[in-house]
């Protein structure tokens, strides 16, 4: 009859077996992909619980050392993010004890955090609503003890061309000329029912779905706002995609695409903008773009606040 001590002697740790062979210092060692429920409070006060993607890392400091205790992350993965409301206080604490279970081989520690968060999104004039799925990353490090900590997400809208919409408008100029005598007396209801049929729209410019990817940086102290974040991003472009859509809610976003002509730097610039005025935001990355469909490539432009040792100049990654 096999004791828990036997058993536990029974089994070989392979680990513990050094290879000077290849001995060598690795910059991060972990899990990638962890699967565990999370609960997250996007600003509004309701902690919403979604299945999240977890990646679990530290570095490996003793080139004579084969390996990590990856069962000690999972672990601790699993009892952190299951049971508490993510924050920056918990993912310190996480992060702290990923090193103090690995005292003798790291001095390093970084998680990510992937899930998607629902929030209800009203139509534009029919008075429905919908739910939009926007993707959240959470990012945190701790060396020493400093610690950093990342949120990202998504916003798509819309961008209308404002070089193709000039051109368009030219077009229909002069179909209106080629309509319509310029000596002679032109009749209101005759040019009402023309500006409402196909020829008073011979062109329309080109527009496309569009995205802006985000990464700030919380100021300290400050709670995770998604929800502010989406708003003050959606409010800078004007033209976010919709849920409920009914006629009048369709109506109203052409007449959003009309008032927000825009291209990639424009875009960019309003974002900017807009989280520049955030001071629960020590820091922003804002990466913008715009998928033509006059092209089959995409036009991009990046933003950033601007710090001092900040996102400014990092590269277009």
């Amino acid at each position: 009859m096999y004791t828990e001590e036997n058993t536990a002697r029974l089994m070989p740790d392979v680990a513990h077996h050094a290879q000077p062979h290849l001995a060598g210092e690795l910059d991060w060692v972990g899990m990638d992909g962890i699967e565990v429920p999370v609960r997250f409070d996007a600003g509004d006060g309701d902690a919403q619980r979604a299945s999240a993607r977890v990646g679990a890392f530290v570095n490996l400091r003793r080139p004579d050392k084969r390996g990590i205790h990856m069962s000690r992350l999972y672990l601790q993965v699993e009892q952190a993010l299951s049971t508490q409301t993510l924050s920056a206080a918990s993912l310190r604490e996480l992060l702290r004890g990923f090193l103090d279970s690995h005292k003798d081989l790291s001095d390093r520690a970084c998680l990510s955090i992937r899930f998607e968060h629902l929030v209800r999104r009203p139509a534009l004039r029919s008075g429905n609503s919908g739910w939009r799925a926007y993707p959240v990353c959470i990012e945190a490090s701790l060396v020493g003890d400093e610690f950093l900590l990342e949120l990202g997400t998504e916003v798509v809208y819309s961008s209308t061309c404002p070089a193709s919409a000039a051109l368009s408008r030219q077009l229909i100029q002069e179909q209106f000329t080629k309509d319509f005598n310029a000596t002679q007396s032109i009749d209101y209801a005759a040019v009402l029912a023309w500006l409402g049929s196909e020829k008073g729209i011979v062109a329309t410019p080109h527009a496309q779905r569009s995205v802006a990817r985000l990464r700030v940086r919380p100021a300290e102290g400050a709670k995770f706002d998604l929800i502010n974040l989406i708003d003050r991003t959606e409010q800078s472009l004007g033209t976010p995609v919709q849920t409920a859509v009914k006629r009048e809610d369709e109506q109203a976003f052409a007449l959003a695409n009309g008032g927000n002509l825009m291209f990639c730097e424009d875009a960019a610039r309003r974002i900017q903008k807009a989280l520049d005025a955030d001071t629960a935001l020590s820091d922003f990355h804002i990466r913008v773009e715009h998928q033509e469909s006059l092209h089959p490539h995409d036009a991009v432009a990046y933003a950033s606040k601007g710090v001092e040792g900040g996102y400014a100049g990092k590269g277009c990654a």
